[in-house]
């Protein structure tokens, strides 16, 4: 094979393998918003459940999911201040959200996008902060409303 032929037939072959890549990065998981993203679910509207402190949630860190919400503890004391309730689906692209203990914030497994533990973003690529559920404390119960 001659140099020129060479050459030609390893410019083609690059060619092709980056037109490949680039169309693959406007597919479905991309992280760039509105480029070829699917857009996630909106948050639960009508929320009404309860969980029982002794046993659903009973340590500081633990989370419940719910319809669609995570519920947190944040502290060892049975008083609003302890807890926590916001949407689980990222509000990039709806993946389920974990809780981070150890990092006091919610992160989202799929882009790393970062939430406060009020669901406030921090990090992107999310741009919306999470929807925040009301949280009432009768006694053992723990109720969650929208």
């Amino acid at each position: 094979m001659k140099r020129t032929e060479f050459l030609s037939t390893l410019g083609i072959g690059l060619a092709a393998a980056c037109t490949g890549c680039l169309a693959a990065c406007g597919k479905d998981g991309d992280a760039t918003p509105g480029v070829g993203t699917t857009p996630p679910p909106p948050p639960p509207a009508a929320i009404n459940f309860n969980l029982d402190l002794n046993n659903d949630i009973k340590s500081i860190g633990d989370s419940k999911t719910v319809s669609g919400v995570i519920v947190v503890r944040l502290a060892a004391t049975n008083v609003l201040a302890s807890f926590t309730a916001v949407q689980v689906a990222c509000t990039h692209q709806g993946t389920a959200i974990e809780y981070k203990a150890t990092q006091g914030q919610f992160v989202c497994p799929n882009h790393f996008s970062v939430f406060t533990n009020a669901g406030v973003v921090t990090t992107g690529p999310a741009t919306v902060n999470l929807k925040k559920y009301a949280i009432a404390i009768t006694g053992n119960t723990l109720t969650v409303t929208s």
